[in-house]
């Protein structure tokens, strides 16, 4: 009997794989999507998943999200797992956003920000009113007007100006020792920074963005101001070591947030803002945003603040932040349990008897009733 329900079982989950097939490809009267199509029409999708996948492809993350039929965390599974099968060929040195090519540059910080806001491509301003008009295929688009003038290609950091008068804190990291590579070693507590914030990368947009929401809200203890979000391509050096001096390998499009958060100081140190960092490939605008808060919030053992709040406990943000982690905890609870739940049933079958055996007596061993004569 047990080798029948095997291949029964056998059966039916590769007939579950074609049902699977199908479903994807729905109507064949209806064009395919290509990756191509994927790209370059679902981008934000396409940079979530390579984010969260840890993987700038677009072209894989195009197939993961058809292969997972738009479902953005089994397409972050499915890139992260291909990824364990990449081998690592260099260490890249730190992108330095500061020579990004801008494509979005805003601070809510200052109106006159040296080199000037630029707007980009943003939601911002439209009122969120379905386009029917995206409905009509081959239809002719508006253009956006290009710029009179190039943008710099060095444009000062928006913090800068609080960085000369002394009033922000600086960043301790001077680039030196290794780096916590969160890909290849397990979690540590208390976490560094650096492990943090590789954290908050691959973690759940929705999650980071919740925990942002608690702290603003009263639950985190912070109040945050935009000092500079950009958006633009960063290129990627290596040092090969029969070359021994630095080459571009790629240019990658990113994502940077600043969050600005106040500090009254303590006995050592005089009161003056400090920051919260957020970096991710693609165009993952809210991503950074909340994960710059969320770091700000972490950052409170260090800068001598009370832990209160879940946002300010790293074990508890770290541990449950990560989509894969969850999606595949929560979701084995489908996979059969029989053995277990049976053991349990049985349990409380056995509980119910001892308790009416214990109602129905008076704990010598008589009946109520004949306790009673």
């Amino acid at each position: 009997m047990a080798y029948v329900a095997v291949k029964g079982g056998e059966r039916a989950i590769q007939n579950t794989h074609k049902l699977i097939s199908e479903i994807r490809r729905g109507d064949l009267a209806v064009a395919e999507l290509t990756l191509a199509q994927i790209s370059e029409q679902f981008g934000l999708a396409v940079d979530r998943v390579m984010t969260e996948g840890s993987v700038y492809d677009r072209e894989l993350a195009a197939l993961a999200l058809k292969q997972a039929q738009g479902d953005a965390i089994e397409a972050i599974f499915l890139l992260r797992a291909y990824r364990t099968t990449l081998p690592r060929i260099a260490v890249s040195k730190p992108i330095d956003t500061s020579k990004m090519a801008i494509r979005r540059r805003i601070s809510a910080t200052y109106k006159d920000v040296p080199g000037g806001q630029i707007l980009g491509p943003t939601y911002d301003y439209t009122h969120r009113l379905l386009d029917f008009a995206l409905a009509a295929e081959d239809l002719e688009r508006p253009q956006a007007a290009l710029a009179t003038e190039p943008l710099s290609d060095n444009l000062p950091q928006a913090l800068d100006i609080l960085d000369s008068e002394s009033l922000i804190q600086e960043e301790c990291d001077n680039g030196e020792g290794d780096v916590f590579d969160l890909t290849r070693q397990p979690m540590s507590f208390p976490a560094e920074r650096d492990q943090r914030l590789q954290n908050l990368v691959r973690s759940d947009e929705g999650f980071v963005l919740g925990l942002a929401y608690s702290a603003t809200r009263g639950y985190g203890g912070s109040h945050p101001f935009v000092g500079e979000l950009r958006l633009g391509d960063v290129t990627v050096e290596i040092v090969p070591e029969e070359l021994g001096f630095p080459i571009a390998v790629a240019d990658v499009t990113v994502s940077e947030c600043q969050m600005i958060n106040q500090f009254h100081g303590t006995a050592e140190k005089a009161p003056q803002f400090t920051r919260g960092y957020g970096l991710t490939f693609g165009y993952n605008e809210r991503k950074v945003m909340a994960m710059s808060i969320v770091d700000r919030a972490m950052r409170a053992r260090e800068l001598g603040e009370d832990v209160r709040y879940p946002v300010q406990d790293d074990e508890y943000v770290l541990s449950h932040s990560d989509n894969v982690e969850a999606n595949g905890f929560v979701s084995h609870f489908r996979l059969p349990h029989y053995v277990d739940f049976q053991a349990e049933l049985q349990l409380l079958r056995q509980l119910r008897a001892e308790r009416e055996v214990a109602l129905s007596t008076d704990g010598s061993g008589k009946s109520n009733a004949e306790a009673a004569e």
